[in-house]
């Protein structure tokens, strides 16, 4: 008996695959419709929307800034084997420099599918579309955690 399809996973690259397909899952139309949505750059704490589905989310500000959907964030996210929202490591410095919290200059909705920030780092290419937002919502069921 032959064994060579099988391939055993660590825990991690199972939870992995797991978050993939979820991403992968097909959703409803009013899954991936905003019914509102809410950019709380005063209070400097992120963004929430609520979906015509009845369900809401709610992503910190660094969170967005370290999950931008650019081709060039992207490819350093991957390239770093990071997921959306990670943090990419900080080298090693015996005096740790400081560092501003993430936050948007501005933002704007780019037509009826997407919005986009202009981040004060001078970073502003990245459209999270609501179909990523979606996939990448940060709550406790979402994310498979409650």
């Amino acid at each position: 008996m032959s064994h060579e399809g099988i391939r055993f996973l660590s825990r991690e690259e199972q939870e992995r695959l797991d978050r993939e397909e979820r991403r992968a899952a097909a959703l409803s139309r009013d899954a991936l419709t905003p019914a509102k949505v809410r950019v709380l750059k005063t209070e400097g704490t992120g963004m929430e929307i609520d979906w015509a589905d009845g369900h809401t989310s709610h992503w910190s500000f660094q969170w967005l800034r370290n999950a931008c959907p650019c081709a060039s964030c992207v490819e350093d996210r991957k390239n770093l084997g990071l997921e959306p929202g990670q943090a990419r490591p900080k080298p090693a410095q015996v005096l740790q420099m400081f560092e501003a919290p993430a936050r948007p200059a501005s933002a704007h909705a780019v037509g009826r599918y997407a919005i986009q920030f202009n981040w004060q780092d001078g970073h502003s290419s990245g459209i999270y579309s609501w179909d990523f937002l979606r996939r990448n919502c940060q709550c406790p069921v979402c994310k498979g955690t409650s």
